[in-house]
């Protein structure tokens, strides 16, 4: 049997604690939206050191730059990766926020280990962030 329709303070205090989290999401999808950009122009670059070729001896020495451009996409694809996993954390933390209200169920602890679960997750994002950046400031970028 279903309780009663959560009342309108209850709806309310809800959605005023879903605000915080929300903003945090839209901070993350900007992240993604970077992380993606920054992983699109590490792709082109590879692509483009691939098509030159092995006898021009001019820019044949910037394909040593290949190894280095796995290594910054195969970072940027973890960060993104911890950031679509810290949006999913929070989307679960709204949603069982509403579910609890409707079902007046507490829910603290629950929100607080998602809330947690999805900062950690952020973290590790940019941790390799701050590692692919570290690795994308080298000599070869200035070349070609």
């Amino acid at each position: 049997m279903l309780p009663d329709t959560p009342s309108v303070s209850q709806l309310s205090h809800v959605i005023s604690q879903a605000a915080a989290p929300a903003f945090l999401l839209g901070a993350l999808a900007a992240f993604i939206a970077v992380l993606i950009s920054r992983l699109n122009r590490t792709i082109d670059r590879s692509i483009y050191l691939n098509h030159i070729p092995d006898d021009d001896q001019a820019r044949c020495r910037l394909k040593a730059d290949l190894p280095r451009l796995v290594r910054r996409a195969a970072m940027i694809n973890r960060a993104i990766f911890w950031s679509i996993m810290g949006s999913i954390s929070i989307g679960v933390m709204i949603i069982v926020g509403f579910v609890s209200a409707f079902f007046q169920i507490q829910h603290e602890r629950g929100v607080a280990i998602l809330f947690i679960i999805s900062i950690a997750a952020f973290i590790v994002s940019l941790v390799d962030f701050a590692r692919e950046v570290r690795i994308a400031l080298s000599e070869f970028d200035h070349h070609g």
